[in-house]
């Protein structure tokens, strides 16, 4: 079976660079006696940086680049030379991309925009020359700072689809198909559960040039969110979603029970999704006569906008689109007003980040050994440890 080309989870280890050593050089030219410390300080190490980028929609291209390296800070020299900055690393990311620590399940970042920048790991500061500890006591000071050591760290990377429509419902239940007729998505589509195995994504484009974004996950089973069928590793991508649509067939026993079912499985893997807007489609219509629908009426859900449709037949997508965008319009309104976010994130239990791993099948340790720069002599000179706290201020 082919791999996917969709990757939401992965785990990379990350280390920032350290910083450059300070130098440990006295002046020594041949008509000036004397010409005292003239150590320059060493370079800042490079930062891990992660950056929004629009232009990715998976995390495909970390998959294969497990360890991600900053450069390390250039040495002080003499002449009051300072070590050159150690270049930052910037880990290109898709917008919706949230950043876990893998040891603690610590929360880290959230990356939502295109071009937001956030430092993951920060570079050490170089070292101070010895030039920085002359006084008149102190003519011809021997010792310099070290730099600050670099940062390391296991960071998990968990992509959540940044959409403003969620499908949700049973395998079979027409989402993929609503899909691919209201946008210029193509997903797969077949009379077998589970034909859906990955998201997809589609614009829905609306009067006067408007558009909105759905977002199809797969199917949703009893039990989802205690990780039966696909639905614990996809029911993410629907944190994010500013509007949920709840998708019932028309021929289901239990129109009610079937959306009570999908509700609890959103409520039991994240209680903040009861917030967010709800609407009710009661797909594959064409099969139901105007009777029918009106004897279904009163057995719908209450307080939950509905609509009968049938991708098929072109019926009821202009009122849904209707129902969409005046219910977007809704959310947005609450959101602006409370001020509250769509999602809060919380820590994760690292046995939960690990059970995720071990679904995806990857779990392999990281192997990482980095050698001690071999720097150039110290002008026959001592050089001494002395910590930051110290001088620092001098700086």
């Amino acid at each position: 079976m082919a791999e996917s080309n969709f990757v939401d989870y992965v785990k990379i280890y990350c280390r920032s660079g350290k910083g450059g050593r300070g130098s440990v050089h006295l002046r020594r030219e041949k008509y000036i006696p004397n010409g005292g410390p003239d150590g320059g300080d060493g370079g800042r190490g490079g930062h891990v940086i992660l950056r929004g980028n629009r232009n990715y929609w998976t995390l495909l291209h970390l998959k294969y680049e497990r360890h991600v390296f900053a450069e390390h800070g250039g040495n002080g020299s003499k002449n009051k030379s300072f070590g050159r900055d150690g270049a930052d690393k910037i880990i290109e990311v898709p917008c919706g991309t949230v950043a876990y620590n893998a040891e603690t399940g610590e929360y880290v970042c959230d990356i939502t925009e295109h071009g937001q920048e956030v430092i993951l790991l920060k570079g050490g500061r170089g070292g101070l020359g010895n030039w920085h500890f002359r006084t008149a006591t102190r003519q011809a000071p021997r010792f310099a700072q070290p730099g600050e050591p670099m940062q390391e760290m296991a960071v998990i990377l968990e992509l959540k689809l940044l959409a403003d429509v969620g499908l949700v419902g049973f395998p079979n239940a027409g989402k993929s198909t609503l899909l691919s007729s209201v946008s210029a998505a193509r997903p797969k589509i077949a009379n077998y559960p589970f034909t859906t195995l990955e998201p997809n994504l589609g614009i829905v484009s609306y009067r006067d040039g408007k558009s909105f974004v759905m977002a199809d996950i797969p199917g949703i089973i009893e039990g989802a969110s205690q990780g039966k069928g696909l639905g614990l590793r996809f029911l993410r991508h629907i944190e994010r979603n500013s509007l949920l649509l709840f998708m019932v067939p028309g021929d289901a026993t239990d129109i009610r029970k079937e959306y009570e079912i999908l509700l609890n499985e959103l409520k039991t893997f994240n209680p903040e999704m009861l917030d967010k807007g709800r609407v009710l489609a009661i797909t594959k219509s064409d099969l139901l006569d105007d009777e029918l629908i009106r004897l279904l009426e009163p057995t719908l859900p209450e307080n939950v906008p509905h609509v009968f449709i049938s991708s098929v037949a072109n019926k009821g997508l202009q009122e849904l689109k209707d129902l969409l965008w005046t219910e977007l319009n809704k959310e947005s309104n609450l959101l602006e007003t409370s001020g509250k976010e769509s999602i809060v994130h919380r820590p994760k239990s690292r046995e939960l980040l690990q059970e995720e791993l071990d679904e995806l099948g990857d779990d392999d340790d990281f192997s990482y050994e980095y050698e001690e720069d071999t720097d150039e002599e110290l002008e026959d000179y001592e050089y001494e440890d002395l910590d930051w706290d110290d001088e620092d201020k001098q700086r």
